[in-house]
């Protein structure tokens, strides 16, 4: 099998390009886009942790199920360490749990 090379024929406009695409300002470091919250501690994080490694990506929809049941028998200690499970490994679920949670109280 052969292989051909064409190079560009007007790198002016490939160079334009790049310049515009390439901001003014250098680029800010990755964050964790769930910020920062108090309920977000290393216990919380070790619990997240074991909690994904026995359920893999089912993880989140358990634990939201976990702090529903927790809610629904009245074990508010259960519901917050559940709900805090629930917002490291998805912070929308974890949300509409805790919404659902106080529209049913």
């Amino acid at each position: 099998m052969t292989i051909r090379f064409a190079a560009a024929k007007n790198r002016s406009k490939i160079r334009q390009v790049i310049s515009l695409s390439r901001p003014g300002r250098p680029v800010p470091l990755a964050a964790n886009d769930n910020g920062y919250d108090a309920a977000n501690d290393d216990a919380a994080l070790t619990g997240a942790l074991r909690h994904f490694a026995e359920h893999g990506a089912s993880a989140a929809r358990r634990a939201s199920e976990k702090a529903m049941t927790a809610h629904e028998t009245g074990d508010c200690e259960g519901f917050d360490w559940w709900l805090s499970v629930c917002r490291m490994l998805d912070r929308r679920l974890a949300d509409a749990v805790a919404t659902k949670a106080s529209l049913a109280t």
